[in-house]
């Protein structure tokens, strides 16, 4: 029923797939993987960097071209720049020559 000044037609109308607004958008994802990286850079923890990376990752979007967003790409370069150092670390630590005596 279009009765009453209420339109069958909405304005602005919905063109194809509209996507949920519940989740976080891609700016929020590259500050938390800047963050993330930044932590895991300092601290060289095992988890912040492969989030940061997962978070930079997921901020660039699904378009292989194009402009990417600095943050972004900070929070990816960074966070393999923490992971790598704290795989290493362990790895050294268990060579001949490190034990207890």
């Amino acid at each position: 029923m279009a009765g009453f000044g209420h339109g069958t037609r909405r304005n602005p109308r919905s063109r194809g797939r509209t996507w949920s607004r519940t989740g976080p958008d891609r700016a929020t994802l590259a500050i938390v993987g800047v963050v993330c990286a930044a932590a895991g850079f300092l601290v060289l923890g095992i988890v912040p960097g492969p989030v940061a990376i997962v978070c930079g990752r997921l901020s660039m979007g699904r378009a292989r071209t194009g402009a990417r967003p600095l943050p972004a790409v900070v929070a990816v370069v960074l966070g393999a720049l923490g992971t790598l150092p704290a795989v290493v670390r362990p790895a050294g630590a268990a060579l001949p020559g490190n034990g207890p005596l």
